[in-house]
């Protein structure tokens, strides 16, 4: 098993280019200027999985307002994406890391307690960039319901 290197605040975030929905690459220098939630969700459809978007969804308008683009990862094709984008009325971009190269390179990926087990698989985990593509808040093991209004509340945004 292993275990992952984690990112501390004030990190340089690592750089990716990763297909959305549509298969359009987004790489994270594209947002460079521009406050970035990033959040990496273990599969699309899954119940928990479900809650989370549909909650970034429902506060999207919110985290813009205060200058926030928000973008999610898995490890699903784009395909998967798209349907699962389509199914809940996702509003913003759902990129596929099917590699896992990028949940690695942000400790997003690696050993994991499931039901009490060990086992390694993808770590529910939220990472708020600067401007400067720096990490401002790095959050892992993060429960996919109520996630967002505690981020929100974190982030000082009403």
């Amino acid at each position: 098993m292993t275990t992952a290197t984690r990112l501390e605040a004030g990190a340089p975030a690592p750089e990716f280019s990763l297909p959305d929905s549509a298969g359009t690459t987004r790489s994270l220098a594209d947002y460079r200027g521009r406050k970035v939630v990033l959040y990496f969700y273990p599969a699309a459809m899954t119940p928990g999985c479900t809650t989370e978007a549909c909650d970034f969804r429902d506060n999207l308008n919110s985290l813009q307002a205060a200058g926030y683009q928000v973008l999610g990862v898995s490890k699903d094709e784009p395909a998967a994406n798209a349907e699962f984008a389509e199914q809940e009325n996702l509003n913003f971009p759902l990129l596929s890391d099917q590699d896992l190269a990028v949940h690695q390179a942000y400790g997003a990926y690696g050993e994991k307690s499931m039901y009490g087990k060990k086992v390694t698989g993808v770590i529910r985990s939220t990472f708020v960039l600067d401007e400067d593509g720096r990490v401002q808040l790095p959050l892992y093991n993060v429960k996919a319901s109520g996630h967002v209004a505690s981020l929100r509340k974190k982030l000082g945004i009403d």
